[in-house]
């Protein structure tokens, strides 16, 4: 799979894709300074739950793979392309991400920070942005999409948003 801002054919998704490249390196970053000054103590307990946050995520991420052979890392959509709406689709209409999202909650629990978590912060920011621009695209360029969008209500957390 293509990845990152260089994979990108649309110019807010090249923005989106760096930011989130920053956004993820501070996680680790934050996280790895947190342990090494103690700033703050997760728990054994907290770190397994972390562990298992970020083996939930993994496993949302693969179901979707698995439900939706167009999943893709860029914004694209293939000729033959159709709207997927089964599985965890019929939830809200970016499961990746909320796996992703999961995950990532998970990595600063597992490394022993606290003080990592504030570091989503930006990362929800960038992935909210990017799920509204996305949005915006397949409207325009997948047929079903709209119809879609007002079946499924949610974009990424039930309930939520």
């Amino acid at each position: 799979m293509s990845a990152g801002a260089g994979a990108e054919k649309v110019k807010s998704q090249k923005i989106i894709q760096v930011l989130s490249s920053v956004a993820f390196i501070s996680l680790f970053v934050v996280s790895a300074l947190d342990h090494r000054f103690a700033w703050s103590r997760v728990p054994a307990a907290g770190a397994a739950g972390g562990d298992l946050l970020i083996v939930l995520g993994f496993a949302f991420v693969f179901r979707v793979f698995r439900v939706n052979s167009f999943t893709s890392r860029i914004i694209e959509v293939t000729a033959d392309q159709k709207v997927v709406s089964t599985g965890p689709y019929g939830l809200v209409r970016h499961p990746m991400y909320l796996g992703a999202l999961i995950l990532l909650i998970g990595i600063p629990m597992a490394l022993g920070s606290w003080w990592g978590e504030v570091a989503i912060v930006p990362m929800i920011l960038v992935l909210a942005w990017r799920l509204v621009d996305e949005e915006r695209f397949l409207v325009r360029k997948l047929p079903g999409y709209d119809e879609y969008r007002h079946k499924v209500r949610y974009r990424l957390a039930p309930f939520v948003w």
